[in-house]
């Protein structure tokens, strides 16, 4: 099996999600079986991405929750919704996605998230017949910020990017990411 099998790929993700998931909930539970604090450490927020070109505009908008292991490390699942739009372009993107991130020290926040995302796009060919195509599109994020409160300023690059699939015009794209 090799392992970038997009079918066998996904289920690995959501089988180690679902794993850590599971793993986190059970060690919330103490000995006497009562309930601990976990819920006092999930907090809710998102993120929202913006990139823009000579002839490109994109807008992400990404609700999500994080589970906060310890000061310095937190996971989390979220939901993407991503439109683009170039003279002759047009993409709608749908899709879910899996993140941690790590603070070293408290104002540097280093993250990386995978999306699996569902895009539907459109291409108005002058001279030729136009492009309408929907398929799945992978994205791994590595990213760098500056937190300050709940709020965290950063970049991050998608090291999958694939100039012919990905709806963005860069694999750089800069971020304000914010959890309560």
């Amino acid at each position: 099996m090799h392992i970038y099998n997009k079918c066998c790929f996904k289920k690995y993700i959501v089988l180690l999600f679902v794993l850590g998931i599971t793993h986190f909930a059970q060690a919330q539970v103490n000995a006497y079986n009562q309930k601990s604090d976990f819920w006092s450490k999930v907090r809710y927020g998102g993120a929202f991405g913006l990139s823009v070109g000579s002839d490109f505009f994109s807008a992400t908008v990404s609700p999500s929750a994080i589970y906060q292991i310890n000061p310095k490390f937190a996971t989390g699942v979220g939901i993407d919704f991503t439109y683009a739009n170039a003279e002759f372009y047009t993409a709608t993107v749908i899709g879910g996605s899996v993140m941690t991130f790590y603070n070293p020290f408290r104002q540097l926040q280093l993250s990386a998230e995978f999306e699996e995302l569902k895009v539907y796009r459109s291409l108005d060919r002058v001279g030729g017949p136009d492009l309408k195509e929907e398929y799945w599109y992978p994205a791994l994020f590595l990213g760098i910020g500056y937190s300050t409160g709940p709020v965290t300023i950063g970049i991050q690059a998608d090291v999958l990017y694939d100039e012919d699939k990905s709806i963005y015009s860069t694999p750089f794209m800069p971020f304000v990411r914010f959890y309560f």
